[in-house]
């Protein structure tokens, strides 16, 4: 069967050092990811961001790839042809909870608002650190707000005094949200069968989304800087790691898959 789909994270993943689209993970330049996004259009295979960034971000990145379907905010929403469909549900405001004031205060100085970035978001807060998601995630529940789960969203490397090694993105958002929910929605909007379509990812997030396609490719960055990554690639019988980092990884996932007549 043809490749119908790839889905992609930005940052680390199609996007090369200083989130840029040409260039490398040492940061030299390349048109790796555009031939890989050339030969997606060749064969009229559709891409897909699929982003923990804000939807403008996330729209004038896809604008400017020539896709008018993106996915934003960790999978809180998803947009075809200018239709946004959200997958938040009935959710009371996250500020006024008094959450992210818990967090700060449970993991005080190993998390924080990622700024600036963490600014104009509507449906989730974007946090760094280096923090136990599941430790996290008990704590809301201890808290009555089990409508709500940190992800983490991967390795960032931007120093914190108190954090050790790497630090990590996290995404808080609606239980229900995940990268992997809104993948299968765009799929079935657009009537792909998910065996014809793949994904590609650097975090524990997006590796979820391997329940979601056929094939999911994780760029070689990703296990080398996130061991809790490493650890859960076995638990997945259709995922890769590529040879290549960041956009030589992406392009290997493209190629590879047209190669083998996905």
């Amino acid at each position: 069967m043809p490749l119908a789909c790839v889905y992609t994270d930005l940052d680390g993943t199609l996007l090369g050092r200083g989130s840029s689209l040409f260039r490398d993970a040492e940061g030299g330049f390349s048109l790796a990811q555009a031939r890989a996004l050339e030969a997606c259009h060749r064969v009229g295979s559709e891409v897909v961001i699929m982003s923990g960034r804000r939807e403008p971000q996330v729209h004038e990145a896809a604008r400017l790839m020539g896709q008018t379907s993106y996915i934003y905010e960790a999978g809180c929403a998803f947009a075809i042809d200018g239709e946004t469909t959200l997958m938040t549900g009935e959710m009371a405001p996250i500020e006024e909870r008094g959450i992210p004031k818990l967090l700060f205060g449970h993991f005080e100085g190993r998390l924080e608002y990622h700024s600036p970035w963490h600014h104009g978001r509507v449906l989730s807060h974007l946090f760094r650190g280096k923090v136990d998601v599941d430790e996290a995630n008990a704590l809301l529940r201890d808290h009555g707000c089990d409508d709500l789960r940190l992800l983490d969203n991967g390795a960032i490397g931007r120093p914190m005094p108190a954090v050790e090694g790497r630090t990590h993105a996290y995404h808080l958002v609606p239980k229900q949200v995940s990268k992997a929910g809104a993948v299968a929605g765009h799929a079935r909007a657009r009537g792909y069968d998910p065996a014809d379509c793949i994904a590609v990812g650097d975090s524990v997030e997006d590796l979820e989304v391997a329940a979601a396609v056929g094939r999911f490719f994780v760029v070689a960055n990703g296990p080398e800087h996130d061991p809790g990554l490493r650890a859960a690639l076995p638990s997945w019988d259709n995922v890769t790691v590529t040879e290549g980092a960041m956009g030589d990884g992406f392009y290997e996932a493209v190629v590879s898959s047209l190669m083998e007549g996905r």
